[in-house]
């Protein structure tokens, strides 16, 4: 049996999609949380010096998203022809031009910085960049036959987008107001029962 092991902090953050897809594949793992206090210790462990990183039998693969694409084709949650997944990881690639664009707001929240700042950034930079991701991920919604993002059912990219709205809901309640799509895809993946089990007993984290 291979023996995985998934190294990140005691947040959701970028290893959630991996913890869903050993939950929804009941595939025992070991969930290592390394605090941050504690991650000066463990950082030159990483191949880049960062983490998620997931340990397969001793081998050490870092980024998240590669993480979430080898684990999705180990349990079939990837897409189900190469045409289907290459559009599963267009679509990935396509949220991470979104955080990249967002960045700047992101970190400025975390670093608390004053109001009329975040409030800028907010308007000029975060509410542009998630309004495009959302008319992306809509159109793509719209034309697909399961209600998820490709026809064929679940992928690894509708675990991210839903853990990454139930986010932003968290900080902001009507996020979702008048996105009929999203908001049904996100509770069609919440009732997954393997995820919906999962939820359950994760820890309560911001992020």
């Amino acid at each position: 049996m291979v023996h995985y092991k998934l190294y990140y902090f005691d947040v959701r953050g970028w290893a959630e999609i991996s913890r869903q897809l050993f939950a929804l594949s009941k595939t025992p793992y070991e969930d290592i949380q390394i605090t941050h206090e504690d991650w000066p210790n463990h950082k030159q462990e990483m191949p880049f010096e960062k983490m998620p990183v997931l340990s397969v039998d001793g081998v050490m693969i870092p980024q998240s998203f590669a993480i979430a694409r080898y684990l999705a084709r180990q349990f079939g949650y990837a897409g189900k022809s190469p045409l289907e997944e290459a559009m599963v990881d267009a679509l990935g690639d396509q949220v991470k031009d979104y955080f990249n664009e967002a960045y700047p707001y992101f970190i400025a929240s975390h670093q608390q910085k004053p109001a009329e700042e975040l409030e800028k950034l907010k308007n000029e930079v975060f509410l542009p960049a998630r309004d495009l991701l959302f008319r992306y991920l809509e159109n793509f919604l719209k034309k697909s036959k399961s209600g998820y993002l490709v026809d064929s059912g679940l992928t690894w990219i509708d675990l991210f987008v839903v853990d990454h709205l139930g986010t932003l809901c968290g900080f902001e309640p009507s996020t979702l107001d008048g996105h009929e799509l999203l908001s049904n895809l996100r509770k069609k993946v919440l009732e997954v029962p393997e995820i919906e089990e999962w939820v359950a007993k994760r820890p309560v984290t911001q992020v």
